[in-house]
């Protein structure tokens, strides 16, 4: 089984467990704390995710950690499994996936745009209600920025992309040119 499958079947565990008997926003919250915690500090990172370490030594840090923080019980006893189990760098791509399963829980969709200069707030307005319209959902958005594009937009919603971007309609046009249709 792949990293990824792992870290997905770990993450719809854990949502269950956590709408069914708990806060699945705190479990975010306390995923998303972990995980802060780890990255924000590189020897910590890579004493965790050492596969020399043995996973005892994780489990130590790991507990460590848990009982620094306002950790749910939920989360705490997944990541001292994780760690008893080695399978600590499953973390990021778990946090995600949960991340999602929450999302489509709580009814919010999220939409990634990229345009060749930055938006406007009135402009993001717009396009956040064009979005929640068309989809029926609330919206998160995540800009970014890329001049590649030259103008327009590309919009990414789940694993559909709607490119409205210059380059892509150029692109085609050149094409077309090329090929005579």
């Amino acid at each position: 089984m792949t990293n990824r499958a792992a870290a997905v079947r770990y993450a719809r565990a854990l949502f269950e467990v956590s709408r069914d008997s708990g806060d699945p926003e705190q479990t975010d919250r306390d995923l998303s704390a972990f995980q802060t915690i780890v990255e924000d500090h590189a020897a910590l990172s890579r004493t965790l995710l050492n596969p020399a370490i043995p996973s005892v030594r994780k489990r130590v840090v790991v507990d460590a950690i848990l009982t620094k923080t306002e950790t749910s019980a939920i989360v705490t006893r997944l990541l001292l499994m994780l760690a008893d189990r080695d399978r600590l760098s499953l973390l990021p791509d778990l946090r995600e996936v949960y991340g999602d399963l929450l999302m489509d829980h709580l009814g919010v969709v999220r939409a990634r745009i990229t345009t060749a200069e930055p938006l406007d707030t009135a402009r993001l307005e717009s396009i956040t209600q064009t979005l929640a319209t068309a989809t029926g959902r609330k919206v998160t958005i995540q800009t970014t920025v890329d001049d590649a594009i030259v103008g327009g937009m590309v919009t990414q919603i789940g694993s559909t992309v709607f490119d409205g971007s210059l380059a892509h309609h150029l692109g085609r046009l050149r094409q077309r040119f090329m090929t005579g249709t």
